[in-house]
């Protein structure tokens, strides 16, 4: 079997801004097996490059026996000069390649791709309702609602309680309370009172509305620095969080050791740290407690394996960080069945909507908090009719 061709797609769900499209490629072969894969890059800038990326390291595989996964990742990583030290648009290209290739051995095979890296050891996996602070909308047609006052954050919380979720996730500090998104400068050093003030009112509320029992992830996504994460951080320890997510960026490994030393809540971050060799340090310092690797920009189902096998080491446990089309979805819970050291999946509130979903072939949906792991060949997820039909697409053969 040889890789015959690379469609490479740049996904248009209605409803939603440019900059929040996937990127997706499909690999071809010279049989009736092709396999899908995502970068994710699709939100912020950086989305085309991401494409084009993908574009770039084709020839690299074109050609090739698609079944030689760790061959091609080792010939992305070390014969292109830049995948030694590449940075999200890189990794996130091999990424959707590496997914891709592992989704189309695991068709070949006839199995899920999670018998290819261990076996299943759970049939679900619980996940918790993330960014409340967008709104989880009872119904589609409600839409994103930004929420503003304690009262909007705790109804927020409780409509996610009647789906059957026991655990969510909230950026208490990115809106003002004049509703409007803060500057990121307002956020670093030592902040204002009322910033602490207005944040920990509306996590008194949601505490209040969802009881002790739920589990609440209190989301900064580095918008924080050192300063301010620890300032936030000891004023919310009372309401006893389940973990703290990117309250520093990933960039300088002591300013995250810092901060964890002196914050009595487990430390999250790790969507926008790629390989296995820029974890290390963070988790040599025991400065973060739950890796969150973006499999479609941490380097592939390949890679990620290997950064949660790292961690496991180092008593580390997984949350994979996701945020794209059904394609990372599938991908993600393709891995999350088969680590030892899994902890939680995230079910972003954008994934609630049609918009997103009509994009898979299969509906991924939530069952009362918790996904099923999917046991089709392969990661279990291709693009639908409609998502091939609306897309920007280019071919490299």
């Amino acid at each position: 079997m040889k890789i015959t061709s690379i469609d490479v797609f740049a996904l248009k769900p209605r409803y939603m801004p440019q900059a929040m499209r996937g990127i997706v490629c499909r690999i071809n072969t010279d049989t009736e097996l092709y396999g899908y894969g995502e970068a994710a890059v699709s939100y912020g800038k950086g989305s085309m490059a991401g494409f084009h990326m993908i574009k770039e390291l084709a020839p690299v595989i074109l050609g090739q026996d698609p079944l030689r996964t760790e061959w091609l990742w080792e010939r992305m990583f070390m014969d292109t000069f830049w995948g030694q030290s590449g940075g999200p648009i890189f990794y996130s290209a091999m990424s959707a390649i590496d997914i891709a290739l592992m989704d189309i051995k695991g068709k070949a095979f006839g199995v899920p791709c999670y018998q290819l890296i261990g076996g299943k050891q759970r049939d679900k996996v619980r996940a918790y309702a993330s960014q409340l602070q967008l709104g989880w909308p009872e119904d589609e047609a409600r839409g994103l609602r930004i929420a503003v006052t304690p009262e909007d954050y705790a109804r927020e919380a409780e409509c996610a309680l009647k789906e059957g979720y026991t655990a969510i996730k909230t950026d208490f500090t990115c809106v003002g309370p004049d509703g409007r998104m803060r500057d990121h400068d307002t956020m670093r050093g030592i902040v204002p009172k009322e910033m602490i003030d207005t944040a920990c009112a509306r996590l008194e509320a949601t505490r209040k509305a969802v009881g002790p029992d739920v589990d609440i992830i209190v989301e900064c996504h580095s918008h924080t620095d050192a300063l301010s994460a620890v300032q936030y951080a000891r004023a919310i320890e009372k309401y006893g969080i389940y973990y703290f997510e990117e309250g520093t960026y990933p960039l300088n490994t002591d300013t995250a050791k810092n901060c964890a030393r002196k914050v009595n809540i487990p430390m999250a971050n790790g969507e926008r740290i790629y390989t296995r060799w820029r974890y290390l340090p963070f988790l040599q310092d025991d400065s973060i407690q739950v890796i969150q690797p973006e499999i479609a920009n941490c380097g592939g189902i390949t890679e990620c394996k290997k950064i949660c096998d790292l961690a496991h080491i180092y008593d580390a446990s997984v949350q994979i960080h996701v945020c794209g089309s059904p394609i990372s979805l599938a991908a993600a819970l393709q891995v999350e069945a088969a680590i030892p050291n899994f902890q939680i999946h995230e079910n972003h509130v954008i994934n609630k909507f049609l918009f997103t979903r009509e994009l898979g072939k299969t509906d991924m949906a939530a069952v009362n908090g918790d996904f099923i792991i999917p046991d089709d060949p392969g990661i279990g997820q291709e693009l639908s009719d409609y998502a091939l039909q609306t897309a920007y697409h280019e071919t490299v053969q």
